[in-house]
């Protein structure tokens, strides 16, 4: 939770208009997207047993609550060379990028000569997928020439899609492992947001010239709110850890006036925080399940890939949304030498989440221990204009960033009234080929 008051409403930085007080319950950084150590996790899924020593050791481990990996090019990677957190983080290219169609791991094909070397389409398929691809990677929204003659904010992706004669199995891996929609309503909507988040998987793919458009911090995520922890130390922001039953307190007119916890009040104008300081401010939209499993090999079929996301479209489930699967290792510095952290996540849709998994699961081949975390999803339902508290929206089961930091820059708007400048140099966030 996040409390401040501000003064200088003409400073363009968060941190340079608030004086800031950041208070969590938890005595780490981090909240619900923390990372921990073996000792850790099991105390959070086993109570009072301990790791079995063939684990190796507890501070090797750095377990990501909410694994997600970034999209090189992403509005995260470009958020956080704003702010230039990017100083105190090191990435690590992801290996591989893989869909799952008709039983099978395949590698996601972004441009047109991969979408010739696929083994996920037929020959003529092939043809078609290549000649959309390059439609694709040669639009240009500023460019009408590009556009042959389509308006994309009007016609549909369903429609542009049948215009290349594209096949079902196609347009599922299209939909969802490179334009990374989570359901199929993106269909019957303008394709242009489908045609720039392909755009944007391709230009990922080719920064780092590696098996993925995704990159991951070196110890996991749990560097991120580590690093903005230490911006806002930079510019005078104080944290308190281990702060419990932080109290939101609200004057007369309903809005908030400061933060109460252990009989100490800090005064504020505004409240940054997630749905659980809040909980009569939000409601409920969904439950994510999610399996996180230690392994002491990579995921089979993924051409040995130390680090690797598998997407599982809904229709190849039968679901009403995707199934993901994240893995990272010891080459991005989260396990021992030799140990594999796998997590299958997904929207619970029955009244079994835990059994939902099974086909992610299936994929991951035998595992040395395995935990089931299940919690629930909300959105606020406040007016943050009436009452000041500014609340996020709960993390969802995908494995990448697109989505949350989406919210993230919403409420900054909502907050300061301004809109970051995202337009930065890319290449201030590198990531190394080896470690």
């Amino acid at each position: 939770m996040i409390s401040g008051s501000c003064h200088n409403p003409s400073q363009t930085h968060l941190f340079s208009l608030c004086i800031v007080l950041h208070m969590d319950r938890n005595d780490y950084y981090g909240g619900d997207s923390t990372s921990l150590n073996l000792n850790q996790l099991w105390k959070r899924f086993r109570g009072e047993d301990k790791p079995p020593a063939h684990l190796g050791a507890s501070r090797d481990y750095n377990v990501d609550m909410v694994p997600k990996f970034m999209m090189a090019n992403g509005t995260l990677v470009r958020t956080l060379i704003h702010t230039d957190v990017t100083k105190y983080l090191s990435f690590k290219a992801v290996d591989g990028s893989y869909v799952f169609s008709k039983g099978k791991i395949y590698k996601v094909p972004a441009t047109d000569m991969e979408a010739l070397k696929s083994p996920l389409m037929g020959l003529f398929e092939k043809r078609r997928a290549r000649n959309f691809f390059i439609y694709v990677q040669d639009y240009n929204e500023a460019d009408p020439k590009t556009h042959q003659g389509l308006d994309l904010t009007r016609v549909t992706t369903r429609e542009l899609i049948a215009k290349y004669g594209l096949s079902e199995d196609t347009v599922d891996f299209i939909g969802h492992a490179l334009a990374l929609h989570r359901d199929d309503r993106y269909l019957d909507e303008p394709a242009l947001d489908t045609v720039k988040r392909m755009k944007l998987y391709a230009e990922s793919l080719a920064r780092f010239q590696g098996g993925s458009p995704y990159i991951y911090p070196l110890y996991g995520l749990g560097e991120l709110p580590q690093g903005f922890a230490r911006l806002s130390a930079v510019y005078g922001g104080t944290y308190m850890l281990n702060k419990p039953e932080c109290k939101v307190e609200f004057d007369m007119e309903g809005k908030v006036c400061g933060v109460t916890s252990e009989g100490e009040t800090a005064k504020c104008k505004k409240v940054v925080c997630d749905p659980s300081y809040l909980p009569n401010k939000v409601r409920k939209i969904g439950r994510v399940v999610r399996a996180i499993a230690i392994m002491s090999h990579p995921i089979p079929n993924t051409n040995e890939s130390h680090s690797v996301q598998i997407i599982l479209p809904q229709k190849q489930l039968g679901r009403r949304s995707d199934m993901y699967v994240f893995c990272c290792s010891y080459t991005h510095n989260v396990a021992p030498r030799g140990k594999f952290i796998a997590f299958v996540s997904a929207e619970a849709e029955t009244d079994n989440p835990q059994s939902e998994l099974k086909p992610g699961l299936d994929l991951l081949g035998p595992v040395d221990e395995i935990f089931y975390d299940i919690y629930d999803r909300y959105e606020p339902v406040n007016e943050p204009s009436l009452d000041n508290c500014f609340v996020s929206t709960s993390y969802d089961a995908t494995t990448h960033f697109e989505t949350t930091v989406t919210d993230v820059l919403n409420m900054y708007t909502m907050i300061t009234g301004k809109t970051v400048d995202l337009s930065v140099d890319l290449s201030a966030a590198s990531a190394a080929e080896e470690y």
